[in-house]
């Protein structure tokens, strides 16, 4: 098993530490090369981390079968810091994990590629090449149900989400498939919440297309950020009133439903571009937009604001195509903000020196989520020549809502190591900050590290309350947050009407999850007392 220690974190010189205070960093330690994938936060404000790794002898001492290669990874952390529990799911060869999503009954659905037939943990044979691997697992980690999706082209997974339906939309590339466009073309599948294959679809142009990062929006639907290197397909068929080209559907053998194939009817401004798409709920293409230079510009993340959306990525375009803004050294970061028609409303550029890469967007919102207040951004710094002192660090960039640079900071952990460079960043609700990624003690032997931060700065933007109660009306489990910072026990509290106490919970977190499926449908008073006399009430509605 893997050892997690806990330390003390120092920060670099332009870090205040009277405006940032370390919550605490993980370090969960590694022998070989292992991938951070993704930080992701749970419902009761837990963390999931999840990547892929190689086990050691003794963690696969207990199989019959032994695997040498990589194994989907997971590490389940309180609200603490502390290990919950640690997961592994291994086929017979490679299996790397790329996306994990939380679903609404405090589980995850996780979305790998995987390179192994049937055997171990991997209970279906493989489609042909590399396959889309999904399990869902509850909130213990214990698997529900699994699905490998795939045919004898090579699949690879990207992203997932679950939609308003309780099912998901699964992103990912599929390789010179027969049914594609290009050398690669992005793949869009729309499942069920138990796994039934409902549509597929297709997206490519002439040359290379992949998915990097898909959200959910406001409408049920998904926005897909795809890193482009393709032009447009001259094909028969209508056009669509979104600008893409229907090729029509062709049929598919693992799956009875048509697979759908949108071509690309833009051609890119450069080597590559950001490559945007909206889909509705039932995964129909609404609009696509492409932004470039004549460069090479690669897409990273996305984010929803109040009225549309952020992009992000790096880019080694000057003025050219319809960028705006300049390049300064290496790579720059380059953000642009869109209107839900997918309409430009600014963009602009930002630079750390060398090759600067960005991989986590958080957006901070009013408590009405009507407006947005500001952009919190993640990642790390290659060195291109000359190593500046902040090469291969994590760092933060926070940007008012205009996009507009409010503060930069470098975060490097008790100790400097080699390449440590971030995977995610999460802002959670009470305004402190989870930055994951990985950092070498020396080539190849890559840990996971884990930071939360606390930020007086980020703190001060988040609207305050004394409690809060979601979902609200409940079905069954509700989630009591508390929003006072500075308890270290606190008693929740559940009244019926006439003033009987029905339930009495200890807590240490900030967020606990209640049972109420006893309860009959009514109004009931939930109070929260802390151990420094602060109290809070709240109504909470059964349905």
């Amino acid at each position: 098993m893997k050892k997690i220690y806990l330390g003390a974190l120092t920060l670099c010189a332009i870090l205040s530490t009277s405006a940032q205070e370390v919550v605490w960093q993980k370090d969960i330690k590694s022998s070989t090369q292992d991938f951070l994938s993704q930080v992701t936060t749970t419902i009761d404000q837990q963390y999931l981390i999840t990547g892929s790794s190689i086990q050691n002898d003794k963690q696969q001492a207990s199989r019959s079968k032994q695997n040498n290669g990589y194994d989907f990874h997971l590490v389940k952390l309180n609200q603490q810091g502390n290990e919950v529990w640690e997961k592994y799911f291994s086929g017979l060869n490679h299996d790397y994990l790329s996306a994990t999503v939380t679903t609404q009954d405090g589980g995850f659905l996780l979305a790998g590629t995987s390179y192994s037939g049937k055997g171990l943990d991997k209970k279906d044979d493989s489609k042909g090449g590399s396959d889309i691997w999904l399990i869902r697992i509850n909130e213990f980690g214990d698997e529900l149900w699994q699905k490998t999706l795939g045919s004898s082209s090579d699949e690879e997974a990207r992203a997932v989400i679950q939609t308003t339906d309780l099912g998901f939309f699964v992103a990912g590339n599929v390789q010179n498939s027969s049914k594609g466009y290009g050398s690669k073309d992005v793949l869009i599948t729309r499942i069920d919440k138990n796994g039934k294959e409902l549509s597929q679809l297709i997206l490519g142009g002439k040359g290379l297309d992949e998915v990097e990062k898909m959200i959910p929006t406001k409408d049920g639907g998904a926005l897909l950020g795809i890193y482009s290197r393709s032009f447009e397909v001259r094909v028969s068929g209508s056009e669509k009133g979104s600008g893409m080209r229907d090729a029509g559907s062709v049929s598919n053998v693992q799956n009875p439903n048509p697979v759908s194939r949108i071509a690309k009817s833009t051609d890119n401004f450069g080597e590559g571009d950001y490559w945007i798409v909206k889909l509705d709920k039932n995964g129909k293409v609404e609009w696509e937009k492409n932004f470039g230079g004549k460069g090479d510009d690669h897409i990273r993340t996305l984010a929803l604001t109040s009225n549309g959306f952020i992009i992000g990525g790096e880019s080694r375009s000057e003025r050219s195509g319809n960028k705006t803004v300049g390049l300064e050294e290496g790579t720059d970061l380059w953000l642009i903000s869109l209107n839900e028609r997918g309409e430009e409303q600014w963009q602009k550029s930002y630079n750390f020196k060398n090759r600067d890469i960005l991989m986590g967007m958080s957006v901070i919102h009013s408590a009405d989520a009507q407006s947005s207040k500001g952009i919190l951004l993640g990642g790390y710094t290659q060195a291109e020549g000359r190593i500046q002192t902040d090469d291969e660090t994590f760092w933060m960039l926070y940007l008012d809502q205009n996009g507009n640079e409010q503060w930069r900071k470098h975060v490097k952990g008790e100790s400097r190591q080699k390449e440590e460079r971030l995977s995610d960043l999460k802002l959670n609700r009470d305004g402190s900050i989870v930055l994951a990624g990985t950092s070498a003690e020396e080539l190849g032997k890559e840990n996971w590290k884990i930071v939360k931060l606390g930020d007086k700065q980020v703190d001060q933007l988040i609207e305050k309350y004394d409690i809060k109660i979601y979902p609200n009306p409940v079905s069954d489990y509700a989630y009591v947050e508390i929003g006072f910072n500075d308890f270290k026990q606190a008693d929740i509290l559940l009244y019926d009407m006439s003033g009987r106490q029905l339930q009495s919970i200890k807590t240490k977190n900030n967020v606990t999850k209640i049972n109420t499926q006893a309860l009959v449908q009514g109004a009931y008073l939930v109070t929260i007392k802390t151990d420094n006399n602060k109290t809070a009430n709240a109504k909470l509605i059964k349905k």
